[in-house]
């Protein structure tokens, strides 16, 4: 038996109509090759929830919504079917929940604790639950405030990279580097204060070792000739260690003498290590000659004028 080609394209159509159908069904929320519960629940509003929107229990899916209508008071019924392997208590409530930040619905069950299931075509308790972006309103306003005082620290950060700002450092680091230089200065000339006064501490400590020499030979004599007492004694009263003492004196009374004067400013030394304005014309006489010097080189015409014949041109 022959099969025509008009068969074959009516068969092949039928087929393809009814898969169409079948899926359109299942994408509606229909299961066609199995019996489910039906389920209802009556909102207020049902923004963004659709036909075939999954049912979840914890974020497990035991259903989907299957249709919506609208009643003459303005509420929506809405049908789920659910797998008939789940059991639904009756006191479960329907919950219309946000699946994400654009407005995607769901449907989630809250189990009660009721020991009777509901049955087939039963009405449930329906809620609807506050959406995300709202439930992200204080994140929100704290994220707000937290960028606002951030804009404030990164002004404050613009403020502190300011040019003129830079400039006023640069020019603090200048004046610290400067003084840091007048302060080298001034322990260099300490120093060779010090080194100049050298020479009466080597006599200091050459007396002092004198006088430590004639210590040990006056001990000495003390220790072998003990008849010998009073003459020791008379010798050291009479020798010029006393002298030599007052001497040291004399000598450390003058240094601090010449210290103080130093540190009061008086004299040229002192002027010099703490007058700042004497250092810095003498900084200015220097540098003024020095430029006399340069121009004389250069210019040595304008300060010796001379002539062959003794002539003076003007």
């Amino acid at each position: 038996m022959k099969i025509s080609n008009e068969t074959k394209i009516g068969v092949l159509t039928a087929v393809v109509i009814t898969v169409l159908i079948l899926g359109y069904s299942y994408l509606s929320g229909n299961d066609v090759f199995s019996r489910s519960n039906k389920y209802y629940a009556i909102y207020n509003s049902v923004d963004g929830l659709s036909v075939s929107k999954p049912v979840l229990v914890n974020g497990f899916q035991i259903g989907r919504v299957s249709s919506m209508h609208l009643r003459a008071d303005g509420r929506t019924v809405v049908e789920f079917k659910i797998d008939p392997q789940y059991n639904v208590p009756s006191s479960t409530l329907a919950q219309l929940i946000s699946t994400d930040l654009l407005g995607g619905k769901a449907i989630s069950f809250e189990y009660g604790d009721s020991k009777q299931f509901a049955q087939d075509k039963d009405t449930l308790r329906a809620d609807i639950q506050g959406s995300l972006a709202e439930s992200l309103q204080p994140i929100q306003m704290k994220a707000e405030r937290l960028i606002s005082k951030l804009d404030s620290s990164l002004a404050a950060v613009n403020k502190i990279l300011n040019p003129d700002f830079q400039k006023n450092v640069d020019r603090s680091f200048n004046s610290i580097a400067n003084s840091l230089q007048t302060l080298e200065g001034t322990t260099k000339k300490i120093d060779a204060l010090v080194g100049g006064q050298t020479t009466h501490i080597n006599n200091i400590m050459s007396n002092a070792e004198v006088v430590s020499d004639n210590l040990k030979t006056s001990t000495g004599h003390l220790t072998t000739v003990s008849t010998n007492f009073e003459k020791v004694s008379d010798d050291l009263a009479n020798s010029n260690i006393k002298q030599t003492l007052d001497n040291a004196n004399k000598t450390l009374t003058d240094l601090q003498a010449t210290m103080s004067k130093i540190n009061n400013g008086n004299g040229s030394l002192g002027l010099l290590i703490n007058d700042d304005k004497m250092y810095k014309n003498l900084s200015d006489a220097t540098a003024n000659l020095n430029n006399l010097f340069i121009d004389i080189k250069a210019h040595p015409k304008r300060y010796v004028s001379f002539s062959v014949f003794g002539g003076k041109k003007n």
